[in-house]
């Protein structure tokens, strides 16, 4: 046996060389501890009425809560079958999040005003939006009603560019061949969407700049990693934790070698030539028009691209990758997808008014929505104060709620067999219930939370919906395409919430084979 005191000096230069090691012993030591002497880490004695997956015990509820890191589906569907009518909660690492699935309870989540249940609170802690987007990316989301107002109104005039950058992007990274070519889908399909997004955000040619793409890419996963990292820390100890690990001021030194030259031509005309100066119809006209202060920096509006870009490329690559592995693994669709996109495109051409005929393209991708949405909690809120449910369950103040999306997408009164995939689910749903609108991708309700719902409702979704029927349109008159394993679909892959596309699946293309 060791003594002590002959370890104790080479655990000392281990902790002098790996600060990040010292920050998580102690974190660890905190959690434990306070869980242990005080019970009030993640207030769990304020919300013992609402039941409880596995143990409420402060000790060992930490077990359910790394259970939650790995996989936080296996808590909420036990949830959900042991008390289907009922709010439960899930541990967290510094908190319980209380899960809700009932209609009424959502319609209430809807309803609830910013200054009483907080969607914005929500997402700053999810994210750790002050660290690692910048806190003026959390006090002033100015971005947020330009892509909701400007962007959608300015689509009729977007989308034929946002075709032909598809088009040429998917000629780029899958050429259409006479042979079968074996493709990574979810790799491919974030380039292709970085390319098509960027389009509208800052234009050509830099959104077809291979770098500029990965750096947007990469950006993301920084966001994800340090905010997960960051949630697990006591908060004391994040300002010090994130100037270890944070590589996002790197990032936006990166961005600025390719933004940097585009914003200040863009000044320079406007000085130069005032009201008669070319202003391109895309975001980084949009932001520059709208930034005051500091937000108009060079630095900042690279900042806020950036930011943007985190918000669509993954979000959309994976819906796409989630929709195109239905079409492999059931090509016997594939035969009236062309077919309407053929006789839209005839009448109409690529344009808005086009897309918005595609009924049957719509309905396949919603439809892989309700099955595969990108995450199983939604519309997450914080309690700005106690709130009282309408059938008792009261949230303390500071108390995340968020919604079972698979409940709210698997109700048998509205989904006929619901467990099925029908990618014409939602014509059929049109043509019986003769309501239109409803049943489109952009629609949300109770029971179709893919993009949110109510005012905190994904405000770019509207984009998001033209550029994925594009993708998918172009894809069925181009290609012919199969799973490598065909007829079974690559199995999800599930971090936290997240549902993610199977990553490592490759699928095939060949050029169309016209019969």
């Amino acid at each position: 046996m060791y003594a002590f005191e002959s370890i104790l000096p080479g655990f000392q230069q281990v902790v002098v060389h790996n600060p990040l090691l010292l920050i998580g012993i102690t974190s660890v030591l905190y959690w434990f501890l306070l869980s242990h002497y005080t019970g009030q880490t993640r207030k769990y004695h304020q919300l013992k009425h609402i039941p409880t997956v596995g143990s409420e015990e402060p000790f060992l509820s930490y077990f359910g809560a790394l259970t939650f890191i790995i996989d936080a589906r296996k808590l909420v569907d036990t949830g959900m079958k042991k008390w289907p009518k009922r709010m439960f909660k899930v541990p967290q690492m510094s908190e319980w999040m209380v899960i809700a699935s009932q209609p009424k309870a959502i319609e209430e989540l809807r309803k609830a005003p910013e200054n009483v249940l907080s969607s914005m609170i929500a997402i700053d802690e999810t994210l750790q939006v002050e660290y690692t987007l910048g806190e003026n990316i959390s006090k002033n989301p100015y971005h947020i009603p330009i892509i909701r107002a400007q962007l959608t109104r300015a689509l009729p005039k977007l989308v034929p560019e946002v075709h032909e950058e598809i088009e040429d992007a998917f000629k780029e990274f899958i050429p259409a061949t006479d042979d079968w070519t074996s493709v990574k889908m979810l790799d491919t399909a974030m380039k292709i969407v970085g390319r098509a997004s960027n389009r509208i955000f800052v234009g050509t040619p830099l959104c077809r700049d291979p770098d500029y793409i990965k750096l947007n890419v990469q950006f993301t996963i920084d966001v994800v990693q340090a905010g997960a990292i960051l949630r697990a820390v006591p908060r004391l100890l994040r300002p010090l934790v994130n100037s270890l690990i944070s590589n996002v001021p790197k990032r936006i030194r990166h961005g600025l070698k390719h933004l940097g030259p585009v914003i200040q031509a863009r000044r320079q005309e406007r000085e130069e030539k005032g009201d008669q100066a070319d202003k391109p119809v895309d975001l980084l006209t949009w932001l520059m028009d709208e930034a005051k202060g500091e937000e108009a920096t060079d630095w900042y509006l690279t900042s806020r691209i950036l930011t943007v870009n985190f918000a669509a490329i993954h979000t959309s690559s994976m819906t796409f990758t989630h929709a195109f592995y239905y079409l492999a693994a059931y090509p016997e669709y594939l035969q009236a997808l062309r077919e309407e996109v053929e006789e839209v495109v005839k009448d109409e051409g690529w344009t808005k008014a086009g897309l918005d005929k595609m009924h049957k393209i719509d309905s396949f991708i919603k439809e892989s929505q309700r099955l595969h949405p990108l995450g199983n909690i939604m519309m997450q809120r914080v309690a700005v104060k106690d709130f009282t449910f309408s059938d008792g369950t009261i949230v303390p103040r500071g108390t995340t709620v968020g919604v079972a999306v698979q409940r709210a997408h698997m109700t048998e009164s509205v989904y006929e067999d619901p467990m099925k995939f029908d990618g014409f689910r939602f014509v059929k749903m049109k043509e019986r219930e003769g309501m239109e609108k409803k049943f489109d991708m952009v629609s949300t309700s109770c029971e179709s939370l893919a993009f949110g719902h109510g005012r905190h409702a994904c405000p770019g979704r509207y984009f998001a919906t033209c550029e994925l029927k594009l993708m998918l349109a172009h894809t069925v008159v181009t290609y012919d395409v199969k799973l490598e394993t065909e007829g079974v679909r690559p199995a999800d892959m599930w971090v936290a919430t997240a549902c993610v596309p199977n990553p490592k699946a490759n699928v095939l293309f060949r050029r169309r084979v016209v019969h």
